[in-house]
């Protein structure tokens, strides 16, 4: 067996370790979600948890670990006689991203439930990881429904698998950790809730803590046992006081005025729903067993709040986490200050419960939204090219984007089988049945029409004469299922001179930040490419974070000619290579730009030969055209058609437009097959 990296010798960690203690104190509090660049001690930190853990006593010969003082009455392997084994230590379970759902929740033999009437039930990584750990690296890569299905077991600490009315039901209950990179991509805001706590890491800035670290690693490298004999010492007071911790928790008293800052710091800062007040309470209750301590005091709530709400207030993929420490303070002592007087005259008092009000600092922070002051002066210059020769001619201070919207459905046409999403239609494990077919491997989603109508016409011959039937192997029938799935949607954006009007670039910007929520919303990844001047460039090559698109986005400079032919032949190789790495994800192009082509030799001409790249391989798109003005060319039709796609303009965008109901986008890539 490998020697773990001791826990107590990570460096620069504290407030990971302290979440993840906190969780093995009160488990109740829902696990912790751990976000940071690669190479921050993540997962060595949850890999050396599972050593602090008490010892578990089970069943002997139980697969899903009972507790022989209280065993499940439900357990599969059930009922027990209580036959304990000796102690062993708890288990940390891993989840690969790549893992499917019966290896999360287990796998019910359909087949010989069906023909022999035995639930064949084997067990999955929910119930090996049941009164330990669940570690899931990279949990915002997993597939929403598998995050779901994990989401609940923790919730509910148990785990159900139903197919086709044959049910099992076992315990599963356990330490949830997960780590994840935010530049890979974020959870969805309904999910980040279901997480307890959260902690930010990074690596440390300071010089003698980065020696120290990579002396540690060193050291365990030459001789992992000789160095964690070094911390065995540390290691032992820790598990100890794990287990103080435990025995003290349902001693520690959580006051009326501890309870009354927790709401007041839940209703300053606008977290939605009830969950936060309640994760708040159980963290603060722990902190106070955890320093040996009876009373929640005002600093075990300020931790808690630290802990429990930054990814609560994230409601959209363009918010900043983290909290406002100042007003925390504020917060804080002003429901301390109003407890006080409340308990001293028995009223309530005048102080205002909401002290930050309209203008305080826990509002949703909108610095891109709103119109811009000083933008009518640019408006009068929209007609016009800066036509300078080189890239930096006529370059303007990049516009702030305009509020978002929500943007009409933009769907690639036909049926894909790519990752599960929201956007197109694909042929999925989950949806709608629209057929069946004989299974390929293993039987997971049986088809039981199908099924029948293949087995009756045998039953005769098969000896069967009364009621009932007869099924076989070759019988069975596998559910063909549809459902929707994620894109690429890749942006090609024009910020040349011609697209410079301050009013016009807020606009553009401000539609292509709600393409881009709408690309988060659906689970798609998101690239984008740029051009202006003499060139055009990456500027973000494909990736789930949609937020790093929208950062890109929101400094994005302007000015120059309009390389319009260089921007598609750069989103046509971008697209090559993704084709490569990735061939079920369908692509979906975005070109925004008002069609104008200037510089170099015939530039209309080769930007129509570029975008005929697009038309012949049947690559989905769409122009949003962004010309204005009474007097209108129509270039952007013409990209359209060239491309084989649709043009929109910026107000058939909107989900709302009554034009943009008219013309449906689905069709777009119908006229290049």
């Amino acid at each position: 067996m490998s020697t773990h990296f001791p826990f107590t010798a990570v460096v620069g960690q504290e407030d990971l370790q302290l979440a993840l203690l906190l969780n093995t104190v009160a488990p109740n509090i829902g696990g912790v979600l751990v976000r940071g660049e690669k190479g921050t001690a993540k997962s060595t930190a949850v890999r050396a948890l599972s050593a602090l853990l008490p010892e578990v006593r089970v069943v002997s010969g139980c697969r899903f670990s009972c507790d022989p003082d209280s065993p499940d009455p439900d357990c599969p392997d059930g009922p027990h006689e209580s036959v304990a084994s000796g102690p062993r230590p708890a288990r940390m379970v891993e989840l690969p991203v790549g893992a499917s759902e019966d290896r999360l929740v287990g796998a019910l033999d359909i087949e010989r439930a069906l023909a022999e009437g035995v639930k064949a039930f084997e067990p999955g990584l929910l119930a090996a990881a049941h009164r330990g750990i669940l570690y899931v690296d990279e949990v915002n890569l997993l597939h929403d429904h598998l995050v779901d299905l994990l989401l609940d077991a923790a919730a509910m600490g148990a785990s159900y698998v139903e197919r086709e009315g044959v049910s099992v039901r076992h315990a599963a209950r356990f330490l949830l950790v997960g780590t994840m990179n935010p530049e890979e991509g974020e959870l969805r805001p309904q999910l980040l809730d279901r997480f307890g706590l959260t902690v930010e890491v990074a690596a440390s800035r300071e010089t003698d803590q980065r020696v120290e670290v990579v002396r540690r690693r060193l050291a365990y490298d030459d001789d992992p046992a000789g160095f964690a004999a070094q911390w065995a010492g540390e290691e032992a007071s820790v598990r100890q006081r794990v287990v103080a911790a435990r025995e003290l928790l349902p001693k520690v008293r959580l006051g009326d005025g501890a309870l009354r800052q927790i709401a007041a710091t839940c209703a300053a800062f606008e977290v939605d729903g009830m969950r936060a007040d309640i994760v708040m309470a159980r963290t603060a209750t722990a902190l106070a067993a955890w320093a040996g301590r009876t009373d929640v005091l005002a600093e075990d709530v300020r931790q808690a709040a630290l802990l429990a709400l930054p990814h609560r207030r994230r409601r959209n993929p363009f918010d900043a986490p983290g909290l406002d420490e100042d007003k925390l303070d504020q917060t804080l002592e002003e429901s301390s200050e109003s407890s006080e007087s409340s308990e001293s005259s028995g009223s309530s008092g005048d102080d205002d419960p909401d002290p930050d009000g309209p203008g305080g600092g826990g509002g949703q922070p909108s610095p891109d939204a709103g119109p811009q002051d000083g933008d009518g002066g640019a408006a009068a210059s929209e007609g016009g090219e800066s036509e300078g020769a080189g890239a930096g001619a006529g370059e303007q201070t990049p516009a702030r984007a305009a509020e978002p919207f929500r943007t009409r459905m933009l769907s690639v046409d036909g049926i894909g089988e790519g990752a599960a999403g929201r956007r197109s239609r694909a042929r999925t494990e989950h949806g709608r049945t629209t057929g069946a077919r004989r299974p390929q491997g293993a039987l997971t989603k049986l088809h039981l029409a199908a099924t029948v109508q293949a087995a009756a016409p045998h039953q005769r011959v098969r000896g069967r004469s009364g009621p009932g039937l007869v099924l076989r192997r070759d019988d069975l029938r596998q559910a063909v299922r549809e459902g929707r799935e994620s894109n690429l949607v890749l942006f090609v954006v024009d910020a040349s001179g011609s697209m410079a009007a301050r009013q016009r670039m807020s606009a553009v910007k401000g539609a292509v930040l709600s393409l881009l929520l709408d690309a988060y919303q659906r689970r798609d990844k998101v690239g984008l490419v740029t051009f202006r001047g003499a060139a055009a460039e990456v500027a973000l090559p494909p990736t789930s974070s949609v937020d790093a698109a929208a950062a890109r986005l929101e400094s994005l400079p302007t000015g120059g000619r309009t390389p319009l032919a260089a921007g598609l032949l750069r989103a046509h190789e971008v697209l090559r290579v993704e084709r490569l790495r990735d061939p079920s994800r369908r692509p979906l192009v975005v070109v925004v730009t008002d069609g104008r082509a200037t510089g170099g030799p015939e530039p209309v001409a080769l930007a129509g030969r570029a975008a005929r790249l697009f038309a012949a391989e049947g690559v989905a798109s769409v122009v949003v055209d962004c010309e204005s003005g009474p007097v209108r060319l129509g270039l952007a039709g013409r990209l359209a058609g060239e491309l084989g796609g649709t043009a929109v303009t910026l107000d058939e965008l909107r989900a709302d437009s009554i034009a943009g109901l008219v013309r449906d986008v689905r069709g777009m890539s119908r006229r290049a097959a």
